[in-house]
């Protein structure tokens, strides 16, 4: 039979008699002529644009215009396209029901197909090239086929076709598509005027786009590439070849900006102020709604659509098995209708067949899962915006937070950062959830109502078996949240511990202190171990509850079902009711954490709450003189910029310009009173006054020095007048021709992490000469030709570590470079040592400061200097004892003057160049080119390491890349799972596997059970290849019940193995965690003081938090689901492939696809999620380091540089993020649509090929149900995939510190044989010692010899790099003595126990450092003193009154780092620690560095009667501190250069007699 258009079976099939339009044959040709039109136009357009645009690919995205109604065309020509397939498949099953195959049912159809698709391509190009005139041809043929449809509609209703019948849905429908396309098409017209206009209306791309630098194209791509992330093609396939770089990812478009949600947020955050109330504290979640709640509805659509759409999934498979097991012969239909001589088929007819179903469900599925991930992908954009503007909220908050806030405690840096890091992520994380809260409650409604509708009651009762268990679930959850709230508390106390050990290492060590320690940590570990054990039962029952749930719900509803109605349901209701519960479990399990989320999020909006109302600092006199100057002061501003004149003094210019004014002010005053404090009482927050009764004056461009003892509040009284204190009565005026930014010094030196030179210009214009001025006047330059990239150096918290004296003179250098007209220094000389402090004194205060005539501040300790001061402040107890020039004092106050002269025990001369007495820098140099040096011969070993690990793993360079980076690191997971122990392994490994075949048994017994009740009549014989049991069970129901019996006892073997899997895994994760940290600890701790010199501390910090915390917490769960993933997988494949064996050749190709995509994702995914964890960092360090240097920006007037800064910081991290959260949906969206490909060819083989189609349709259901499955689960095993790749680096990092060699702390004699009291004399004797601190290094000492008698009192001095330091810490056998050696009392130290020699000798350190505690923890941490013992050590340390007052004595509190006390103050804690220690022998390491002479001249005095019958070996850098010493040792470049009493050296005119010299 020959194929024609009209078909042969009717002679009259061309006669036209009735009219041409009555022959429905010439009206569907009539239809065909469009589509060809379409077809005949633009294929040469298109042809000759891709031509002559071969290059159309590489044109810049910025011609990526949308015409109006872009996105409705898209999904009108979408549905268009469906309605179509429905149109084909209609036609083709009619065309069977024919005597001869009639080509005009379908063929118009499929060209009309054809069309559609070229249409949108047509359009797609015409909008890129922006060249509207060419939509011409789309809009004839919109008009064209809409008539032509409307005449075929037309005629169907004259003919009495109606509704019922298909072909007439369908034509309607056609036609209305094609009325709303032409409508679309108009309105292009309308509004862009292209043609019948005169001026067509011009348009230029959005902002962005003209943006080269944007590379997020989301937004601005077609409907298409939006759903699929197809733009995402070229960065994520690109990442195999090169790693993507922040480059790559560019900026993000204005709208997801933090700068423009800030607004947002912020408008809808003060809107809510109102005029009545101005002080009513908004609330947050409004705000929130109000800027963010458009994109979270339209998120909140797209999850309804995705959900409704869900459920046709088991509709579909019940359908399919429905209709394989009626019967699979074509049924011929009871009354053939036919009009126009064809046959019309009814509107159910076509749903019953099943090859049209699994088409159905194809597409069904892909729609789902396009909408679940648009809805995805539209909360986290939110997310994201919403966390950069609630950033930019609490930053700008920060910027005005009031000083006393932070120094009193009430916010602490932790606070803050907990508000950046954890608080803003819990309130984006919940608009991620969001959608889940509304539309969970819709599907689990509707999943009941479909149970109900397929299995009646006992549906019921299966569901409500997971309903009563979901408040177990949220149980759980709120339970998990508590627990890892209470370990996040012991792990931040932890880490606490860990880094107060870290910075007092030195210490810790020298005093045989770390294990004390170290059990400290160990015990707060233990009880962090216990939280995660909590932590790891309830997470391993959420999991086993989750995968319980759904075999415990089948077992109930199917076993009742049985009892009930006394037999099975059929295969089609038990699968479908099996697909719905699976769907079901997944909203029950999340709602737990939703809810959970949600109170988190409650609780983090209250916390944001009160820091957005915390306390401000006042707007004081500083910030605008007086509001009449301040708006001079603003409009001079350029002016006074130009006026800067080195030459000459600023004054004279400024005051021509204040001429008129003049008058009317005092005119002394404004001339030379910079700043001025009538009556002041100030406070830092409590009501005492801290600075009581302050009546001072600053003259302008002089030197006013601020003296007093330690603690008396000088510096209080600098940021008393920088106004960051709180008045509480007085005021601070600023006389307006000072410009509104000051200079300033803290004390405790705040560097930026950035380089050196970003640190002295910090943000002003660089200007070469200037700079180099001012590192001359801060002797600089050798501690920056020390740094290993010079003045490009990274400093700060993650950079280098400085010590405290270079941390000090650049911020001084900071203060000298800005170009103010008023400089703070406070206290700029206690870090230094005396050469570098008349240096800067000299070259930086007096030449460079007072050349510009500016007003300058300084605090000092160094009475030696006030000969320069043209002003003084003399300070007691917080008011102002003296004011005066030093004259006036010296005759007002002859006693004052006196105290002062004793005290000055030095004149002021010139210095002699040529002696370079040996000081703390040079110190502080020393041990800087020490750990470069070291750390280059590290970082070398390393490269090494790494090279040889890269040249066995692949010798073809090319490919060694992309290899080594799509690896997975096999190595490390061993390690890993080796270290959670053989046995836990052993038992997971066969625990999972056991759990999931008894799962495929679960369900092939619910195939074959079902199936008794429809084929129990041939089954016997068919089915005797499956089931041997079933032959020889003739009887069906005893058949039946066997399969019960069987059934129920597989589904209670399931629930027990998934609880007994769920708890191997977490168990071993925790046993792992807990041998990992207990090692890396023990190994840290006792590792040589060198392994600290070359490892910068942030290093090490982060395998205790962040790496811990990943291996604690993040590890076990992701290995749990991988496993669990990729078996659910495997599983259902291979029961597919059992079913339909013909599956698996289709599997080839998907597997192919399937591997590239996870090859190329994880790869991607790994590169962002470096890039937003490195971009995280700086953030968070910005953060912190703001909150720490407040006061310097605000005195600097810098905060609108720092808010850019942070605008542009957090721009960059959540780029990143977007990124990574878009690859996400990219890898998703293309597993999900080959997951739907698996459905489509498993529900197509089954129905053409699977030998059981017909006798047993259950195991077809079966099969059908698995591939369902396979959807939700591909993903899955990609994303742990890469995950665990991610979080297995932290294991090898961990790893890579286990590697470390230990001191050796046993020694080789035993405890038993060292007397108790040892020493009990303080003989020292030196042999040929040579010391190096490295085997790889010089020695830094060479064959020294010496001899101490018992109770000598000695001097070391000598220049820097001669070994004095390292001397002293040979005594305690802390650097390598490779040869010689040091006998103290009899035995050589170096055989002794490293424990027991440390705790006999005591030295205190140039640093001061004390640890988190109390007074009495700080002395004695061992706990072995009497508190007599203690008050006696604080009396001679002349602490003992300042202790007595403070609240709780020996119990008051010592703050971190011990903030809370002077340093001067710290220095004498440390000296008092010595002294609570009562061992013969004392040594001190320059340790009066930061204490006022008066102090000083004490405590040598103290030391002298104190220690009169012990061993004191002082190492000093004010050499007049050791000419009362009993013996001098002068040391050069690690040998002793002269050796004798003090006084014999002063006459032989040697080394020490010039350093002497240099020294008064």
């Amino acid at each position: 039979m020959g194929l024609s258009f009209c078909g042969n079976d009717r002679n009259d099939s061309y006669s036209v008699d009735q009219g041409v339009l009555n022959n429905g044959c010439f009206v569907d040709a009539l239809n065909l002529v469009p589509h060809v039109f379409l077809l005949f136009i633009t294929f040469p357009i298109l042809f000759i644009g891709w031509g002559s645009q071969s290059s159309k690919v590489q044109i810049h995205h910025n011609t990526w215009l949308h015409f109006p109604g872009h996105n409705l065309r898209w999904i009108l020509t979408f549905s268009l396209l469906f309605v179509h397939v429905c149109e084909i498949a209609e036609g083709i099953v009619s065309n069977k029901m024919m005597l001869t195959d009639h080509l005009h049912l379908f063929m118009p159809a499929f060209m009309g197909f054809i069309a559609a698709i070229t249409s949108v391509v047509y359009y797609h190009n015409i909008e890129t090239s922006n060249f509207p005139k060419l939509l011409l041809a789309l809009f004839i043929y919109w008009v064209l086929a809409f008539i032509t449809k409307s005449i075929k509609l037309w005629k169907f209703a004259e003919m009495g076709v109606r509704p019922k019948h298909l072909r007439f849905c369908i034509t309607s429908l056609l036609v209305l598509l094609y009325g709303l396309l032409m409508a679309v098409e108009l309105n292009v017209i309308r509004v862009r005027k292209y043609v019948f206009f005169a001026n067509p209306q011009k348009v230029k791309p959005p902002e962005d786009l003209q943006d080269l630098g944007v590379r997020f194209l989301q937004p601005f791509v077609n409907l298409l590439s939006k759903a699929t992330y197809w733009w995402m093609n070229p960065l994520i396939i690109g990442a195999h070849k090169r790693p993507i770089e922040l480059k790559k990812i560019g900026k993000l478009p204005i709208a997801m900006r933090s700068l423009t949600n800030y607004l947002r947020l912020k408008d809808a955050y003060e809107d809510q102020r109102t005029p009545e109330d101005p002080d009513a504290s908004p609330s947050i979640w409004r705000s929130m709604y109000r800027a963010f709640g458009r994109p979270i509805l339209l998120s909140s659509t797209f999850r309804y659509l995705a959900d409704l759409l869900g459920f046709a999934g088991p509709l579909c498979i019940s359908s399919i098995v429905e209709h394989l097991g009626s019967n699979n012969t074509t049924v011929k239909p009871q009354e053939t209708t036919s009009f126009l001589g064809v046959y019309f088929m009814s509107s159910s007819e076509l749903l019953e067949n099943s090859s049209v179903l699994a088409v159905l469900l194809f597409l069904a599925l892909v729609l789902q899962r396009t909408f679940l991930q648009a809805s995805y992908y539209v909360t986290i954009e939110t997310g994201i915006n919403l966390r950069g503007a609630l950033l930019a909220m609490i930053y700008n908050k920060i910027l005005r937070l009031s000083t006393s806030n932070m120094s009193m405690g009430e916010m602490t840096l932790g606070q803050i950062n907990n508000l950046v890091a954890i608080e803003t992520n819990q309130l984006m994380w919940f608009l991620f959830l969001c959608p889940n809260l509304w539309a969970m409650p819709v599907q689990i409604v509707m999943g009941v109502i479909l149970l109900y509708n397929k299995l009646g009651w006992s549906a019921l009762i299966g569901a409500s078996v997971i309903v009563l268990l979901a408040p177990v679930q949220y149980l759980i959850a709120t339970k998990l949240a508590n627990t890892q709230k209470s370990s996040l508390d012991h792990s931040t106390e932890r880490l606490k511990k860990t880094t107060e050990i870290l910075k007092g290492i030195k210490l810790l060590k020298l005093y045989a202190w770390e294990n004390i320690f170290c059990d400290s940590v160990e015990d707060t570990r233990e009880k962090e171990l216990t939280c995660l054990k909590t932590f790891a039962l309830y997470t391993s029952m959420s999991i086993f509850m989750n995968a319980a749930i759904p075999i415990a719900a089948v077992l109930a509803t199917f076993v009742i079902h049985n009892f009930i109605n006394g037999k099975v349901p059929s295969p089609s209701e038990a699968f479908a009711a099996l697909a719905l519960f699976h769907i079901l479990v997944t909203p029950l399990f999340l709602l737990s954490t939703v809810v959970r989320f949600a109170v988190k999020a409650l609780i983090s909006v209250q916390k944001l709450g009160e820091f957005l109302q915390s306390d401000e600092i006042g707007d004081d006199s500083r910030r605008n003189g007086d509001m009449c100057s301040s708006l001079d002061t603003y409009k001079k501003l350029p002016g006074t910029t130009k006026a800067i004149n080195r030459k000459q003094p600023m004054r004279y210019q400024m005051d021509s310009y204040e001429q008129p004014t003049r008058r009317q002010i005092r005119p002394t005053e404004l001339e030379d009173v910079a700043v001025k404090v009538s009556n002041g009482f100030f406070t830092w927050g409590s009501n005492l006054s801290t600075l009581s009764d302050i009546n001072v004056r600053i003259p302008t461009g002089q030197l006013t020095m601020i003296v007093g003892q330690v603690g008396c509040g000088k510096s209080s009284l600098l940021l008393a007048m920088l106004g960051e204190m709180q008045a509480l009565s007085g005021k601070v005026h600023w006389s307006n021709k000072n410009r509104y930014s000051v200079a300033y010094a803290a004390q405790k030196s705040w560097l930026l992490n950035a380089t050196v030179e970003e640190n002295i210009t910090f943000g002003g214009p660089f200007s070469k000469q200037r700079y180099k001025a001012v590192i001359d006047a801060c002797s600089l330059q050798p501690d920056i030709d020390l740094l290993p990239f010079g003045d490009q150096t990274e400093i700060g918290e993650r950079g280098i570590n400085l010590s405290g004296g270079q941390r000090q003179r650049i911020c001084v250098a900071r203060a000298l470079y800005q170009n103010t007209n008023i400089v703070f220094l406070d206290d700029p000389f206690s870090a230094l040592d005396i050469h570098l402090s008349d240096h800067l004194m000299q070259e930086g205060i007096l030449k460079f400061l007072q050349d510009d005539k500016r007003t300058v501040v300084l605090v000092t300790h160094k009475l030696q200097y006030l000969i320069h001061a043209d002003w003084i402040l003399a300070m007691k107890d917080g008011s102002v004892l003296r004011e005066g020039t030093l004259k006036d004092i010296q005759t007002h106050d002859v006693e004052l003057y006196e105290h002062w002269k004793t005290l000055m025990n030095r004149q002021d001369q010139e210095l002699e160049k040529d002696i370079e007495v040996d000081s703390r820098t040079t110190l502080e140099r020393k041990t800087l080119r020490r750990a470069f040096y070291s750390r280059e011969t590290k970082s070398q070993i390393d490269d090494e390491d790494e090279e040889e690990e890269e040249e066995e793993e692949e010798d073809d360079n090319m490919s060694t890349t992309t290899n080594r980076r799509s690896k997975i690191p096999w190595k490390v997971c061993w390690r890993y799972l080796s270290s959670g122990g053989f046995f836990m392994i052993f038992l997971m490994v066969f625990s999972k596997l056991l759990k999931h075949s008894v799962m495929v048994a679960i369900d092939y017994c619910l195939a074959f059970w079902t199936n008794t009740r429809t084929g129990a009549a041939d089954a016997t014989g068919s089915l005797d290849a499956v089931n041997v049991t079933a032959s020889a069970i003739s009887d069906p129901d005893s058949e039946a019940s066997y399969y019960l019996r069987a059934f129920i006892i597989l589904c209670g073997a399931g629930i027990t193995l998934c609880l007994i899997t769920s708890l191997t895994v977490e168990f071993l994760g925790l046993s792992a965690a807990t041998n990992l940290h207990h090692n890396l600890l023990n190994k840290i701790i006792h590792a040589p003081i060198r392994f600290f010199d070359v490892t910068p501390l942030g290093q090490i910090l982060n395998r205790f938090s962040a790496d811990t915390n990943i291996i604690d917490q993040h590890i076990p769960p992701t290995l749990e689901s991988l496993t669990r993933s990729t078996l659910l997988c495997v599983s259902a494949i291979g029961v597919i492939a059992s079913i339909t064996p013909v599956f698996l050749v289709a599997l080839l190709p998907l597997g192919v696809a399937f591997y590239f995509i996870q090859k190329y994702f994880r790869v991607a995914s790994k590169d962002l999620q470096d890039l937003d964890d490195s971009t995280q960092l700086p953030l968070l360090c910005h953060f912190s380091e703001t909150s720490e240097g407040l006061t310097t920006i605000r005195a600097f007037r810098h905060e609108a540089r720092f808010k850019q800064r942070m605008l542009e910081l957090t721009d960059t991290n959540n780029t990143a993020y977007l990124f990574l959260s878009t690859a996400n949906r990219w890898l998703e969206v293309r597993t999900d649509y080959l997951g739907a490909l698996i459905v489509l060819t498993a529900a197509v083989a089954s129905i053409h090929s699977s030998p059981y189609a017909v006798c047993c349709p259950g195991l077809v259901g079966l099969g059908l149900t698995y591939a369902l499955t396979v959807t939700n689960y591909l993903n899955w095993v990609v994303r742990n995939l890469a995950d665990l790749e991610v979080q297995m680096a932290a294991v090898k990092k961990v790893n890579s510190f286990l590697g470390t060699e230990s001191e050796n702390y046993e020694g080789s004699m035993d405890t038993s044989t060292i007397p108790e009291d040892w020493p009990q004399h303080g003989e020292i004797k030196i042999q040929d010692l040579c010391v190096r601190y490295d085997p790889s290094l010089k020695p830094v000492l060479k064959h020294v010899n010496a001899y101490i008698n018992p109770g000598q009192k000695v001097g070391i001095c000598g220049r820097t790099g001669s070994g004095k330091s390292s001397l002293s810490l040979a005594f305690f056998n802390m650097v390598d003595m490779f040869e010689g050696k040091i006998i103290i009392d009899g035995i050589d130290i170096c055989k002794m126990p490293l424990q027991t020699l440390r705790s006999r000798l005591s030295i205190i350190l140039q640093d001061p450092v004390l640890f988190s505690g109390t007074i009495r923890f700080n002395l004695d941490p061992e706990r072995t003193c009497t508190d007599d013992r203690l008050w006696e050590a604080l009396e001679i340390a002349q602490l003992k009154n300042m202790v007595k007052a403070l609240p709780g004595g020996l119990d008051a509190v010592v703050t971190e780092g011990g903030e809370n006390f002077s340093v001067g103050q710290r220095q004498l804690f440390c000296l008092a620690r010595a002294f609570v220690r009562k061992s013969s022998i004392l040594i001190m390491d320059e340790a009066t560095a930061s204490i006022d002479m008066a102090t000083e001249n004490i405590l040598q005095k103290v030391v002298m009667t104190a220690f009169a019958d012990r061993t004191v070996v002082t190492i000093a850098h004010r050499v007049h501190t050791i000419l009362t010493a009993d013996l001098v040792i002068v040391m050069k470049r690690g040998n002793i250069l002269e050796y004798d009493k003090p006084e014999t050296l002063l006459n032989q005119d040697g080394l020490f007699a010039s350093f002497v010299r240099a020294d008064m």
